[in-house]
């Protein structure tokens, strides 16, 4: 427990830093003043042994099953804890491989034939020798044991709005309140077009609380309502409950809702997609989520 500690408290210091070098400011730790002030104080200084829980996409799934949406999840087609048994002869000819203790790392396999086996276990060997949050600062993602899935492939032409993408509905979550929902879509090279909207009315929120730059590009157009929306809201509510703040992904594939991920740290606690004001409006209902909770700050 003690190197536990020692090791959290070097993660903070890292924390702090790459806040400071992101914002230019250092993290109020005593007062946080926004939602990625709070991300970080609660991550150093409250229970976090049930994120990693949730942020491994394999166990994750046990939590959808036994909460009764196991009808959401994508289809897990294989999974292996040694890259060097990575085998495809009993999958699909098209596929997803991803990591369970990552974030963004996944490979989409279109074609295992023109598929290069030896360099897809070269990759998560990678991964394997280096975690991801060793680097973001995020040591709850180092006490997953880490293993390679193979999931079924969603279609992204079998939506409802237009996107070359798959469309990633991130609900923003605070104790069962869903507040808002961040939507991304057209993720191409490293650019990727954003949206806002209020999680309920699917009133477009956007003006004055995204930030746009080469990467984060305005959405020209809306994305339509989700048609399972209402079962996108039951499931966030569900599983935000207990959680001072908590991000919720979908997908909505064919009229059906996909479960995506469930999120402790948007982006490390350093999102620069969100202005100021945004950051600060949830930032106050964090805050109030962590009053009802009873959390001691």
């Amino acid at each position: 427990m003690a190197r536990y500690w020692r090791e959290t408290g070097n993660f903070r210091r890292h924390a702090d830093i790459m806040y400071r070098q992101t914002f230019g400011r250092r993290i109020n730790w005593k007062d946080p003043e926004d939602l990625n002030q709070w991300i970080n104080w609660l991550a150093f200084n409250t229970d976090t042994s049930a994120w990693s829980l949730f942020a491994d996409k394999y166990r994750v799934r046990e939590i959808i099953r036994d909460m009764g949406y196991e009808e959401t999840l994508v289809p897990l087609l294989a999974s292996w804890s040694d890259p060097e048994k990575i085998d495809f002869d009993n999958l699909p000819d098209k596929f997803v491989l991803k990591i369970n203790n990552g974030a963004g790392d996944v490979l989409l396999i279109k074609d295992k034939k023109q598929a290069d086996l030896n360099d897809i276990k070269r990759y998560f060997r990678k991964l394997y020798r280096h975690p991801f949050g060793k680097d973001s600062a995020e040591p709850h993602y180092l006490r997953i044991t880490p293993m390679i899935l193979a999931e079924s492939m969603l279609d992204a032409k079998k939506q409802e709005g237009i996107s070359e993408t798959l469309i990633d509905y991130k609900f923003w979550c605070f104790n069962g309140y869903v507040d808002r929902c961040f939507v991304c879509c057209d993720r191409i090279n490293d650019s990727i077009k954003i949206d806002l909207y209020d999680a309920h009315t699917w009133d477009r929120i956007e003006s004055g609380r995204l930030l746009y730059s080469d990467k984060h590009i305005r959405s020209t157009s809306a994305i339509p309502r989700p048609k399972g929306l209402n079962k996108m809201l039951e499931m966030a509510s569900t599983l935000s409950k207990g959680h001072p703040q908590m991000r919720i992904d979908f997908y909505e594939v064919d009229n059906k809702v996909y479960f995506g991920e469930m999120t402790m740290t948007g982006a490390a606690g350093r999102t620069t997609s969100h202005t100021d004001k945004s950051l600060r409006e949830m930032g106050i209902l964090c805050s109030k989520a962590i009053k009802e909770l009873g959390i001691r700050q």
